[in-house]
């Protein structure tokens, strides 16, 4: 009965100092019993906890109910102990052992299996620290964040309740059905499952990596974008450049500027500005300063155009070139309109551009030959309509070469220096001896002029004029060393003096040495060498990035 009268009088004078001040105090609103102790916690009233009442604490929109309390009325602030219960409208309740909160600042610390609750999230700690007027948490002990679908662990984070948003730091983990994070810092908001990513970070996928250190993803619809030193795993490539872009639903992936997509069945790599990747159509393609990078001949073969696609299947890729393709290649350079790579047996198809009606009756046999596929084995030249470069299935070195329609071999006089050696006929057939050209059968329509000398001292003998069905021709050191002629050859040598020098040189004859790649800088245009890449406006990092709270009194 004593104690009930202190109680009632206790309470009746802190109503009446509430009524005196303003609605930062702390309001009692329940309590089995009080009393104080001023040796121990002077002054403080302890309220407990009876059979029916447990304490109930009040202030500014926050119920704390608990076990026990110890209640500082001049400093508005109280330490409650048992069963916490902390409650802020119907948006948060928040359970622990312990609690210390601050009525003039509207801060808090709990701690002990501290669990928070809100209607899109849950949150479970050791320690948590509130900030009611910024409406801002913070932890430093390992946390666990759980969403309608996902498990966010960290060891360090923050958690804004006006914004739905959650920074971590520290091992921080994402575990989900469909895929798992792991971060070194993200922000996290939940109402719309999207992360914004500032440290070291991997993202596995049930058929997708990604590790970025800077980037944006969605959570929920599994797509995002990343930069700083990001890199992609998807669909046997690995995809790498200064911004990455990934959407799963879509199955697709994109790079710009310094892209880098490796193809790891076929041990191929293709460069350039801009890339993308189609899972589904097996695809991927890259533009701007596109080079393909292959290995034949344990020798590498480099590739540029203005765009280039591989296709297919990884057990039956297939790589196409499509406007002004330059290749080079330690051995053999070339240049066509368009190109054809199958990378799993090496066979190269060069392909000129189609000629208009209005070209067709305007073009002389030079001007066509100046847009035919071109090959360069050493000094010596080699167009056509089409060039077919076949290799060995077991091998994987070059086996066979077929020029298909206008087929034309030129080679610079090596002595005389002034000539041209050149054989012109209908098809081309030539085979590869460990890698080099050696054996070239012409067919249909052949015509041949070729300086003769003597073996010994190189004196010019004078000038083979030929016309005949076919020829066979060995080749040495990418050089002509031999000419045989078939069926009834019709030919003449003539003595130097008595050629003009329009009759040097059969019709449609083009030099086209200027255009040879002497080095992988060659493969590119002026406008390649020229291009300017586009700026990447990437993900800052928020200036304040931590925000911790001080409890300091």
């Amino acid at each position: 009965m004593y104690r009930a009268l202190i109680f009632i009088f206790i309470n009746i004078i802190g109503c009446l100092m509430i009524v005196g001040q303003d609605s930062k105090v702390i309001e009692i609103r329940k309590a089995g019993s009080s009393n104080q102790n001023e040796l121990l916690y002077p002054g403080a009233n302890i309220l407990l906890k009876d059979m029916n009442t447990r304490v109930n604490l009040y202030h500014e929109g926050a119920l704390i109910i608990s076990d026990k309390a110890f209640f500082y009325n001049k400093s508005n602030f109280f330490r409650a102990e048992g069963n916490i219960v902390f409650t802020q409208g119907d948006s948060l309740t928040m359970t622990c052992s312990y609690l210390e909160y601050d009525g003039s600042l509207k801060k808090a610390k709990a701690w002990g299996a501290v669990f928070l609750k809100k209607p899109d999230m849950s949150l479970e700690t050791d320690t948590l620290y509130l900030d009611r007027k910024k409406q801002i948490g913070y932890y430093n002990t390992f946390g666990k964040v759980i969403d309608s679908s996902t498990v966010l662990t960290s060891n360090k984070g923050s958690l804004f309740m006006n914004e739905n948003k959650y920074r971590f730091t520290s091992s921080v983990k994402i575990d989900s059905p469909k895929y798992s994070v792991k971060s070194e810092r993200l922000d996290y908001f939940t109402d719309i499952d999207n992360a914004y990513l500032y440290g070291p970070t991997d993202i596995v996928g049930e058929d997708y990596s990604i590790y970025c250190e800077r980037g944006f993803y969605d959570l929920k619809k599994e797509k995002g974008n990343f930069q700083k030193n990001g890199k992609i795993i998807y669909d046997g490539k690995i995809i790498s450049g200064d911004s990455l872009y990934f959407e799963k639903s879509k199955e697709y992936a994109s790079a710009t500027n310094r892209v880098r997509i490796k193809d790891t069945m076929n041990n191929s790599i293709i460069y350039g500005h801009y890339g993308e990747v189609f899972k589904a159509k097996d695809s991927a393609i890259i533009t701007k300063r596109a080079v393909a990078l292959n290995i034949i001949e344990n020798d590498s073969l480099f590739i540029h155009a203005d765009t280039l696609i591989a296709t297919g299947p990884q057990d039956n890729r297939v790589l196409r070139g499509f406007y002004d393709v330059r290749f080079f290649k330690s051995d053999v350079k070339g240049r066509s309109d368009s190109l054809f790579l199958n990378q799993q047996t090496g066979d190269i198809e060069l392909i000129n551009k189609p000629l208009t009606n209005k070209e067709l009756q305007l073009f002389t046999e030079e001007d066509k030959n100046k847009r035919n596929p071109i090959l360069w084995f050493g000094d010596s030249q080699m167009t056509g309509n089409q060039i077919f470069l076949l290799s060995n299935l077991k091998t994987k070195k070059l086996d066979s070469l077929k020029i298909i329609g206008e087929a034309f071999i030129i080679e610079k006089d090596s002595i005389g220096k002034d000539g041209f050696n050149q054989i012109k006929g209908g098809l081309l057939n030539g085979d590869f001896i460990d890698g080099q050209l050696n054996n070239i059968e012409v067919i249909k329509n052949t015509q041949v002029i070729y300086y003769l000398y003597s073996d010994e001292d190189n004196e010019l003998i004078g000038i083979n004029k030929t016309i005949c069905s076919s020829l066979d021709m060995i080749m040495i050191n990418n050089e002509i060393s031999d000419i045989t002629f078939h069926i009834n050859p019709n030919g003449e040598v003539f003595p130097d003096k008595e050629i003009d020098e329009n009759e040097r040189k059969l019709k449609g004859f083009v030099w086209r040495n200027d255009e040879k790649p002497k080095n992988e800088n060659d493969l590119f245009s002026e406008k390649d060498k020229n291009l300017i890449l586009p700026k990447i406006n990437g993900i800052e990092i928020p200036k304040s990035f931590f925000y911790e709270l001080d409890f300091n009194r």
